[in-house]
């Protein structure tokens, strides 16, 4: 199993570990690093800017059920096809615990939504540099979610 250490920019530990697409995923929180028609599928949040998709799992739901909710209601896409490919967990200075699972998605369609909940929908870009830096959200410069996007690079589905 590959992983890494390292302290996020508040100097919290995080471990991340690679998957296969067979592990279990077991995170209370969920990203997409989602592909649609060549392009990186992001969403742009109304108060933190341009991000992949994501959230909390809800009570009862599975990871896999939270990332399909989240990708649709924050940018009305339609998966293809789905690999979990990363977890990591964020020591918490209180008692709760940040655990992420990661997924691949390929993206078939979007719907046209009107409302997308915390977002203004969807937005493509080839890669996240092509963001204005002044619109990225700070997802975006989080070390776990660009080694995860590095993975999706080394693992050729990018």
């Amino acid at each position: 199993v590959m992983y890494l250490k390292f302290l996020d920019k508040d100097q919290r530990e995080v471990q991340l570990t690679y998957k296969a697409n067979t592990d279990n995923p077991t995170g209370n929180h969920v990203l997409a690093i989602p592909v649609y028609q060549g392009k990186l599928l992001f969403t742009r949040h109304k108060n933190r800017g341009i991000e992949f998709p994501g959230g909390k799992r809800e009570h009862g739901e599975s990871s896999i059920d939270a990332i399909q909710r989240e990708l649709y209601e924050e940018t009305g896409a339609y998966i293809e096809e789905i690999q979990y490919i990363a977890q990591y967990t964020v020591k918490t200075n209180d008692a709760s615990r940040f655990v992420k699972d990661v997924y691949f998605i390929q993206v078939s369609s979007l719907a046209n939504r009107t409302d997308y909940l915390e977002t203004d929908g969807p937005c493509l870009f080839t890669s996240i540099e092509d963001i204005p830096y002044s619109e990225r959200s700070f997802l975006l410069q989080d070390d776990a979610i660009l080694h995860c996007f590095e993975r999706v690079i080394s693992l050729g589905l990018y």
